[in-house]
This record gives structure tokens, C-alpha cells and sequence, in this order.
């Protein structure tokens, strides 16, 4: 059996976020689906084509050995924030994958951070290489990570139809 899009990740998260603990859900059913993103308890604060912002506070288990929040950590938030903005992007007939991830560690991490991941508008079209930029900023407003994260966005599978 193939695997069909239902409702994209932007049509569940509209439809939670004005719910109380809406947004917590939305992000919950998102780790669900990839359990990884679990380890850093993500908070989708939006979500739309074109850009998506999702915040983590600074807590023990995301520390490193000096008390700053984790480089893995800021790149797998990165990562978070990125694969949904695609996945709340484009067209359903479309598939995407990670190809690559340049980062750049810019200053210490010590507070809660919010990463805010966009994606430029384009005709979708033949496969191509896709760049996904991602700011992250602490609660002042510095930058604390840029990344740049390129996805390879191609046909997917095609779906059985009923005349087929």
C-alpha cells in the first residue's frame, strides 16, 4: 500500500494552533511521526510555506559541558525546522531529502533559542537541490547559528488512481 499525504503539516497545524496547548500537540504528533526531534522537545511557534519557527528552551539535557546548549542540538532544531517548512511547502506530488547541512556556530547559546527556518519562493519543476536557510536566536536577539541546509527535492511516487 502507498503511503498518501492526508493533510500536510501546515493544514494540522492551522487547525491546532488556537487551541489551548495547540501548538505543544502539533509538535508532539510531529515527534511522533520522527521520534529523533523528541530529544530537544520542540515548540512549533508557526508554521506556513515559505517559513517555519520553532523554539526549545535551555534545560540540563540539551547542555553541554559548559552550560550552553548543545551544537548537536542547535543542528538538529535546524534540521526540524527546515524538513517541516518543506514538508508545509511544497506540492504534494513532490519528495524531499536532506542532501547537506553547512552550519555556523556564532556565539554562545546561553538561553532558550528560537530558530526560524526559510525557504524562497520557486517554480517546482524538474529535481533540483534546494537551500533551506535557517537563522537561530537566543531570547536577546543574537544570532547564535546560521545554517544552511540543501534538500533534494524530486518526483514522488506515483499514487494509484481509480481509472488506473
Amino acid at each position: 500500500m502507498t503511503e498518501q499525504r492526508i493533510r500536510s503539516p501546515y493544514a494540522i497545524y492551522r487547525r491546532l494552533e488556537g487551541l489551548p496547548l495547540g501548538r505543544w500537540l502539533f509538535t508532539r504528533l510531529i515527534c511522533l511521526r520522527a521520534p529523533y526531534f523528541s530529544s530537544i522537545r520542540p515548540v512549533f511557534r508557526d508554521l506556513g510555506p515559505g517559513s517555519a519557527t520553532v523554539f526549545i528552551r535551555k534545560r540540563r539535557r540539551v547542555q553541554n559541558h559548559i552550560g550552553t546548549i548543545h551544537a548537536l542540538a542547535m543542528g538538529n532544531l535546524c534540521e526540524l525546522g527546515a524538513g517541516l517548512v518543506m514538508e508545509s511547502t511544497l506540492p504534494p506530488e513532490l519528495r524531499w531529502i536532506p542532501k547537506g547541512m553547512s552550519i555556523s556556530y556564532l556565539a554562545k547559546a546561553e538561553t532558550d533559542i528560537t530558530a526560524v527556518a526559510t525557504l524562497q519562493e520557486r517554480p517546482w519543476g524538474t529535481a533540483a537541490d534546494v537551500p533551506v536557510e535557517v537563522s537561530v536566536r537566543d531570547a536577546g536577539g543574537t544570532e547564535v547559528v546560521h545554517a544552511t541546509i540543501t534538500m533534494y527535492v524530486s518526483a514522488g511516487k506515483p499514487t494509484p488512481t481509480d481509472d488506473a
